[in-house]
């Protein structure tokens, strides 16, 4: 008998969703931040074992949409809310338990099964833990709740071995050796953007998109060509900086990671553009991955 499944991971910004994924998965697979909004697109991380396979999905964080790149994630989070074979909803002990209620009204209404993650407990005590989870059985009186640090890497055990036992009999969905749906170029661009994420402050981050137009792989190293899209000729100026120094130590940042992440070297050239349109034009989102 083999076991296999999607088992989707959502919850409101912040909470660590991208580092449980990257916890569980045993790869750094999304990128993470202090910032909110990191995560834009559905990721997803495969696990396998002899007889089971796990397909995980992280998502971007809950939120009420201001444009039509918003709009377009919380699709991805809806979606993974209605092909889930099991949810992930991972809440924290920080977060106000009543933040986007409606998604969490909707939790309660699945036939599938649904495990809440109280994340984060490596900031609290026993007794307040125990509250939030007290809480969450009254909230979703069906599921299961699972007290958890993923970044101390605290009771990833006791997910795993929970989300196994819930997995549907089925023959796996991908190959016993693939690890992500998602291809290099992928993973370049969103070093790239992580890198934005922590060198930057207030929109900047937010107003950014990498497109990588280039991506060539030779004997010994990669090629990469990359452009960073942004909104306004002054948020141009900030992203290169004095003398193209801001540009160039985020430039360095992410060769390292994507020679750590692809273990190969890597010749990488980023370039700036302006365009005003790119969080609302259709067009654009397809190109950057967004619209089907």
């Amino acid at each position: 008998m083999h076991r296999s499944g999607f088992v989707n991971i959502i919850g409101n910004p912040n909470v660590g969703k991208s580092t449980l994924m990257n916890a569980l998965v045993g790869e750094k697979l999304s990128i993470v931040t202090a910032k909110a909004q990191t995560t834009r697109h559905r990721i997803m991380g495969i696990v396998n074992g002899e007889d089971w396979q796990i397909v995980y999905s992280d998502t971007p964080g809950i939120l009420k949409p201001n444009y039509r790149l918003q709009q377009n994630m919380m699709n991805f989070v809806d979606g993974a809310i209605g092909d889930a074979d099991i949810i992930l909803y991972v809440t924290d002990v920080v977060e106000t338990s009543d933040k986007n209620s409606e998604y969490v009204e909707k939790l309660a209404r699945l036939d599938c099964p649904v495990i809440v993650v109280v994340n984060k407990i490596d900031l609290s005590s026993q007794d307040k833990v125990v509250e939030i989870m007290d809480y969450w059985k009254g909230k979703l009186p069906g599921s299961i709740i699972i007290p958890a640090s993923a970044k101390e890497k605290f009771n990833m055990q006791s997910i795993l071995d929970t989300v196994v036992s819930k997995l549907p009999e089925c023959p796996p969905w991908f190959d016993k050796d693939a690890f992500t749906d998602k291809n290099l170029r992928f993973f370049a661009s969103e070093i790239i953007r992580e890198k934005i994420l922590l060198n930057y402050k207030e929109e900047i981050p937010y107003c950014c998109e990498v497109g990588i137009e280039t991506f060539k792989e030779g004997a010994d190293r990669y090629d990469i060509s990359a452009v960073i899209y942004v909104m306004r000729e002054s948020q141009k100026g900030i992203v290169i900086g004095k003398g193209g120094s801001a540009l160039k130590k985020v430039g360095t940042q992410a060769r390292i990671e994507m020679e750590d992440f692809f273990q190969k070297k890597v010749f990488l050239q980023m370039y700036v553009k302006v365009d005003p349109d790119w969080r609302e034009s259709r067009k654009e989102l397809r190109k950057f991955g967004y619209e089907e």
